[in-house]
């Protein structure tokens, strides 16, 4: 456990949770958070869910075929790190792959936060309605305040004390 994992611990506060999957409005969610940072408080924790759905599970005992979905999602998240924010990343910001569906592990990582920030891959209509979605679920069971991105140019927030 990180040095700042352990000082979150003891205070209690956990900053800015965001779901990161790699999308153009993933690593625009992980910049929102650095603005906001000084607003909500930190440190900003970057998550990046994996899960092996029951029919992906077959791959595994497959002979030749070498994958983990935990390195794959760890490799993510630090591309989307990396995009977003080059070699000069928010002081105290946490990177997490872990196991579970999306919505789960945001919404459990959510606990105590000041605020969650997803982006919406917008699916809207029929189709988002039958196959549910992250940032759906997030926004309606998530523990804190959540923020959605919707498409892909998102204004910048405004600075503090400039009208919203």
């Amino acid at each position: 456990m990180s040095e700042t994992e352990q000082n979150v611990q003891m205070s209690g506060r956990r900053g800015i949770v965001v779901g990161v999957d790699g999308s153009s409005l993933s690593i625009e969610a992980l910049r929102w958070a650095a603005r906001m940072e000084p607003t909500v408080g930190g440190p900003i924790t970057a998550v990046s869910a994996w899960h092996i759905p029951t029919s992906g599970a077959a791959f595994a005992g497959y002979p030749g075929i070498d994958w983990n979905p935990e390195q794959d999602a760890a490799g993510v998240l630090d591309a989307a790190l990396e995009e977003a924010f080059g070699s000069t990343r928010p002081e105290g910001l946490i990177a997490k792959a872990i196991e579970g569906r999306p919505s789960q592990v945001l919404v459990e990582e959510s606990e105590g936060a000041g605020m969650l920030v997803v982006g919406s891959r917008g699916l809207g209509g029929l189709m988002g309605t039958l196959l549910g979605s992250v940032s759906r679920a997030c926004a309606e069971h998530a523990k804190c305040p959540v923020l959605v991105l919707h498409g892909e140019e998102t204004a910048a927030p405004p600075s503090a004390g400039e009208p919203a």
